[in-house]
């Protein structure tokens, strides 16, 4: 699956590449964002669907109660510590550091979020760490899963909740959907604020 993944996304490269060059496209680009959005939609749709149908998982899901959140603190507290590690290891502004790394994943939030409070230099950062946190979860999760069943849900972060998910699955098996979901919300939900909250004490 992976391969059909990067290839895939190479094709998308290119003709992204190819229609930014043409004149027609380039006022176009819009296009791309509604073609993004319905694909997400369709897959929390698809996902949305086959966890409605699945009665045992929903079942899970509320035999399990608070105890479900216990993922998403732990991935949490993982990545800002490891903001912390990488800053002092790079000799960069920890604070900085750490809020690039608290927006879980979430890169399309946490760059502009980065940009807007502390310029362009650490919104690309944002974007950029965050960006390859995802691709890293998808190219690698088949050697995740080796370590732990829950280390791919913790790798991809918020993105465990759309993005990631279908790989996830894939590899971990159908059981791991609700604690993935969960904490892929958990962490979207809580990303703007501990981005914003810790890039602030910069």
């Amino acid at each position: 699956m992976i391969k059909f993944i990067l290839a895939a996304l190479t094709i998308g490269a290119v003709a992204g590449y190819v229609n930014s060059n043409v004149a027609l496209f380039v006022s176009s680009s819009w296009v791309t964002d509604y073609l993004f959005n319905a694909s997400l939609f369709m897959l929390l749709f698809v996902m949305g669907l086959s966890f409605g149908i699945d009665k045992e998982a929903v079942a899970k899901l509320k035999s399990k109660g608070l105890k479900i959140l216990i993922v998403p603190v732990v991935v949490a507290f993982g990545s800002i510590v490891g903001g912390l590690v990488g800053g002092l290891i790079l000799r960069l502004n920890v604070y900085a550091s750490m809020a690039v790394t608290s927006g879980y994943g979430w890169y399309t939030l946490t760059g502009p979020l980065m940009q807007q409070i502390l310029g362009t230099e650490w919104g690309a950062m944002g974007f950029a760490v965050n960006f390859f946190r995802e691709l890293l979860t998808i190219v690698t999760v088949s050697l995740l899963v080796k370590v732990d069943k829950y280390a791919p849900i913790a790798s991809g972060g918020a993105t465990a909740m759309d993005t990631t998910l279908p790989v996830i699955m894939r590899y971990c098996g159908s059981d791991v959907l609700v604690t993935a979901f969960s904490s892929g919300f958990a962490l979207s939900m809580i990303a703007p604020f501990t981005v914003v909250a810790i890039a602030s004490l910069k």
